[in-house]
């Protein structure tokens, strides 16, 4: 499992753009997630999916409502990741209305769950592997801060939690 001290896996997420910007098409894109990360601060949180009760209620909304509190704080991004497809994170980022508050991120095929070792298996409830809710401070690609919640807790991993440990 990844460990604070831990340089991000060197991966790529895929993010639905309805508009076109410097250098992204509308559709999906592709961030490479090494260079997404140079340089930044990124406020990271993970969940197991897009439309899911408490992500939909409690994780993604705590983030947007703090999002001028977390710039205030020296981050420069706010990242959402769940293994889903880009087109359902983009559907998910309307219904949510993050807006450029929160980039919401897919890790489509669980590489990037995979490769930080917090999967989380809901094959059982029909969901198959997903990523394990946590959050994290990644500073320059690299984990300053990380909050594993246990199986089906929100205790440590919500927008207040984060954004005290990014005030430092």
């Amino acid at each position: 499992m990844i460990k604070v001290g831990d340089t991000l896996p060197a991966t790529t997420l895929m993010e639905y753009s309805e508009v076109e910007g410097e250098g992204c098409s509308i559709g999906p894109n592709a961030v490479d997630i090494a260079k997404a990360t140079a340089g930044k601060t990124i406020a990271l949180f993970a969940l197991p999916g897009a439309f899911t009760p408490t992500c939909s209620a409690k994780h993604v909304p705590g983030y947007v409502e703090r999002a001028a509190d977390f710039k205030a704080a020296g981050v420069d991004e706010i990242w959402c990741v769940s293994v889903n497809d880009a087109f359902v994170m983009g559907a998910w980022a309307r219904a949510q209305k993050t807006g450029t508050k929160v980039r919401m991120l897919a890790d489509g095929s669980g590489e990037f769950a995979k490769a930080t070792g917090l999967t989380l298996d809901l094959t059982g409830r029909g969901m198959g592997v997903r990523s394990n809710r946590y959050s994290a401070l990644v500073k320059d690609g690299k984990v300053a801060t990380l909050n594993v919640e246990a199986p089906g807790k929100f205790e440590v991993s919500d927008a207040n939690t984060l954004l005290a440990q990014a005030r430092g």
